[in-house]
C-alpha cells in the first residue's frame, strides 16, 4: 500500500516553501503573525499543498514537523524535496546530522563539500535511514504528497543514472517518488521515449517543468503523466539568469507570468488531471510575490474550491 495519500479533488495548487523572506514581506501574512507555523496556518486557508523545501537543505526534525502538522487542517499535503545528498548533488559538512560529522571527515572534497558516491556504504545507509526517519511524522498524519528527486544538471541519461534512480525507489519502497531532471538530455528525440517507458515501469512521476528554454540544460515543457501522480513546477522563464553563477536564488527565479502564458498551461493540466489520480502544481518563481499571485491565478483559472474563499489575485 502506499504511503502517500488520496484525496478529494485531483488537482492540488501550492508554493515552494510558505516562509520565503520577499514573501514574508509582501504583504500575504497579516502583520500580527510572526512565526513559521502561524505563517503556515495563514498559508493553509489560501492553499492545499506546500512545497518543503528546506528538506533539501537540511533532513526534517521531528519537533519542526509536528508543528508544521499541527498548524495545517486535514487533507493539507506536503510535497517533500529529497535531501541534496541523496540527489547527487554537493552538500556542506553543516547539512549533515552532527552526529555523523566526525566519520563523514574523510569524504570531503577540496571545496568543503561531499558527495553520496564518496561515503562508505554504512555510512550511505545511515543517511537514507535519517532521511526516512525525517518524515515519518508526514506519513503518520496522512500529510505526505510524495519525494521529489531533483536531480543535478550533470545526472544524464546514462545506466549508472538508470540504476541510480531504481535504488532510490528500492531505498524508500511503497512511497510516491517524482523524478525532475535538471538536464533536457532525457527527454530529447533519442532518449526521451526509454525515459518515459522507465519512469511508467517503475510507477515514478515524472516531474513535467515550466523554465526557460534555449539553454543547454533546458528541460521541454513535456506535460506527460507517468504514474498514478503528476507533478508540474512552474520555474519561471528568465532565461537571462538561468544558468548564471553566484547570483541570488530570487533573480534567478525572477519572473512573472502573464494570464497567457499560465493560460498555456490550462489544457496540458486537465489532460494530466483525466490521466492521472492526482496533480500537483507547485510555483517555484519565488521573487517578491510572483509565485502566490500566479498560484492565486491559476487556481481561479482551473475554477478549483481553496479552503476558504479567495480574493482576486491582485488583492490577497
Amino acid at each position: 500500500m502506499s504511503r502517500g495519500i488520496k484525496r478529494e479533488g485531483k488537482i492540488s495548487v501550492g508554493l515552494s516553501s510558505w516562509a520565503d523572506p520577499e514573501l514574508v514581506e509582501s504583504g500575504f501574512y497579516p502583520k500580527e503573525i510572526k512565526t513559521a507555523e502561524e505563517r503556515l496556518h495563514h498559508y493553509a486557508t489560501k492553499f492545499s499543498i506546500v512545497e518543503l523545501d528546506s528538506s533539501y537543505h537540511f533532513l526534517p526534525t521531528r519537533r519542526n514537523s509536528s508543528l508544521w502538522i499541527n498548524a495545517t487542517p486535514q487533507g493539507f499535503l506536503f510535497e517533500v524535496k529529497a535531501f541534496s545528498l541523496l540527489t547527487q548533488h554537493p552538500t556542506p559538512m553543516s547539512s549533515i546530522p552532527r552526529d555523523l560529522r566526525e566519520t563523514i571527515t574523510k569524504a570531503i572534497n577540496k571545496t568543503g563539500n561531499i558527495y553520496l558516491k564518496d561515503l562508505t556504504a554504512e555510512l550511505s545507509d545511515a543517511i537514507w535511514f535519517r532521511f526516512e526517519s525525517s518524515i515519518q511524522p508526514f506519513v503518520s498524519a496522512g500529510k505526505l504528497g510524495s519525494i521529489t528527486f531533483q536531480f543535478p544538471p550533470w545526472f544524464h541519461p546514462r545506466p549508472e543514472n538508470y540504476e541510480f534512480i531504481l535504488e532510490c525507489k528500492e531505498r524508500l519502497p511503497g512511497y510516491r517518488l517524482a523524478i525532475e531532471f535538471r538536464t533536457g538530455s532525457w527527454l530529447t528525440e533519442e532518449h526521451r521515449e526509454q525515459t518515459l517507458n522507465f519512469l511508467k515501469k517503475n510507477g515514478l512521476a515524472l516531474v513535467c517543468v515550466d523554465e526557460p528554454q534555449g539553454l543547454r540544460s533546458s528541460v521541454p515543457p513535456l506535460a506527460e503523466a507517468t504514474a498514478p501522480l503528476a507533478v508540474v513546477r512552474f520555474h519561471g522563464r528568465n532565461k537571462k539568469n538561468w544558468e548564471r553563477k553566484n547570483i541570488p536564488v530570487t533573480e534567478k527565479y525572477n519572473y512573472f507570468y502573464d494570464e497567457h502564458e499560465l493560460a498555456e498551461w490550462v489544457p496540458a493540466i486537465k489532460k494530466l488531471a483525466g490521466e492521472a489520480e492526482q496533480v500537483f502544481l507547485i510555483f517555484k518563481n519565488k521573487h517578491q510575490d510572483f509565485a502566490l499571485k500566479n498560484a492565486l491565478q491559476m487556481q481561479e483559472m482551473l475554477e478549483l474550491s481553496t479552503p476558504v474563499a479567495i480574493r482576486k489575485a491582485d488583492e490577497y
